[in-house]
């Protein structure tokens, strides 16, 4: 049995059709100009949203569909990334690390308001946790937030928020009581509160058609309606939501190594040299197949916790294994793919050069690796 009979059914390859067309349709013929401009238009959220994709593994209530079933969701992750584009991914599922908060812990009022409009692709949502001063010890987290009547007053900066120049809301970890994560936050804050800027859209090595800002908050008044969650458990909440998004990166990564691959061996098939293509060379027909076995370790590993959490299992340990797997596995085939690819692979018209650059940032976002291994470390009792 293949991984994709054993986790995906006939609904999970309906989802799959619908967002390949919608990729093709909608994504491909313009992807290489959006990449080069650093930037895609703002109504390709609105026709993800008409087209139910932003919707998929939310509640139905809200416009959202196939709730709780994280293969669903996984089928789509995988579908857009066919987009070439981990830029493009990224800033269109911002909403993926930065709804599911409001879904889960906000009050009815905020979450009835809010959630459908950003399901539907009418309204932009970011999550901002990372601050200059550091981005994976969330415990150390400065940002504060003092109770004042009905209004919490929020002074402090977060960077390298994806999403962070065209979000109209904002997932924002907070101070609000003493050191450590005992004293961590979850607060909505909307664009227009005054108090609120966001700087200029940052340039960024990959990823380039993603929207990357600064984001300030000066004695910036937020609502106390706008508490996600309860006040000072805010850390629970964050670690919870990380979990998806790694799991979100150590797919992306390994959609990053399956198109890597695949360029590779079709150039290797084409590519000729001393009078034979130069797949036929023992030294390429072999690098080739250790790229293939890595891949399919790595995927089969990631579908196997996918599968534990769907099932509702923790996977603290397991999710951080997968996440650096993939991530070590997708340096090796980005590498090598550009490496047999040649020249052609160091230019910015080939989907190598773009697949190398955008898997960078893999292995350092949603917690760097390094943080990966203390966390696996942790959870083995060291």
């Amino acid at each position: 049995m293949s991984a994709f009979q054993e986790y995906f059914d006939e609904s999970h390859q309906l989802v799959r059709d619908s967002v390949r067309r919608f990729v093709e349709r909608e994504i491909l013929p313009y992807i290489a100009e959006w990449e080069e401009a650093e930037e895609f238009p703002r109504e390709l959220y609105r026709k993800a949203g008409a087209a139910g994709i932003l919707g998929i593994g939310f509640p139905e209530r809200y416009g959202g569909s196939y709730e709780g079933d994280l293969f669903a969701k996984v089928a789509a992750s995988e579908e857009l990334m066919r987009s070439g584009s981990g830029g493009l991914v990224a800033g269109l599922g911002s909403l993926d690390i930065g709804l599911p908060p409001v879904v889960k812990w906000a009050k009815p009022a905020l979450r009835d308001r809010i959630v459908p409009e950003v399901l539907a692709g009418e309204k932009v949502i970011a999550l901002a946790v990372t601050e200059p001063s550091g981005g994976s010890d969330v415990a150390s987290l400065k940002t504060r937030a003092v109770r004042d009547g009905d209004y919490y007053r929020v002074t402090g900066s977060k960077t390298f928020i994806t999403s962070g120049v065209r979000a109209d809301y904002y997932t924002v970890a907070v101070r609000t009581g003493g050191e450590g994560f005992g004293g961590v936050s979850l607060l909505l804050i909307e664009k227009d509160t005054p108090g609120f800027t966001v700087s200029r859209k940052l340039k960024k090595m990959g990823w380039r058609c993603s929207d990357t800002a600064e984001l300030f908050f000066d004695d910036c008044k937020v609502p106390v309606e706008n508490l996600i969650g309860v006040e000072n458990a805010g850390f629970a909440c964050i670690m919870a939501n990380f979990q998806s998004e790694r799991l979100a990166l150590a797919l992306m990564a390994n959609m990053t190594s399956q198109m890597a691959l695949e360029e590779a061996r079709a150039w290797a098939r084409q590519r000729e040299a001393f009078g034979k293509p130069i797949g036929k060379f023992q030294v390429l027909k072999h690098r080739l197949a250790e790229m293939a076995t890595q891949l399919e370790v790595s995927r089969e590993f990631t579908y196997r916790q996918a599968a534990k959490m769907a099932a509702g299992k923790s996977v603290i340990k397991e999710i951080s294994m997968a996440k650096n797997f993939a991530t070590d596995v997708a340096d090796r085939i980005t590498y090598d793919a550009v490496q047999i690819l040649g020249g052609m692979g160091y230019m910015r018209e080939s989907l190598v050069e773009r697949l190398y650059r955008d898997n960078r940032i893999l292995s350092i976002g949603g917690g760097t690796r390094e943080v990966m291994n203390e966390i696996i470390a942790k959870q083995m009792g060291l």
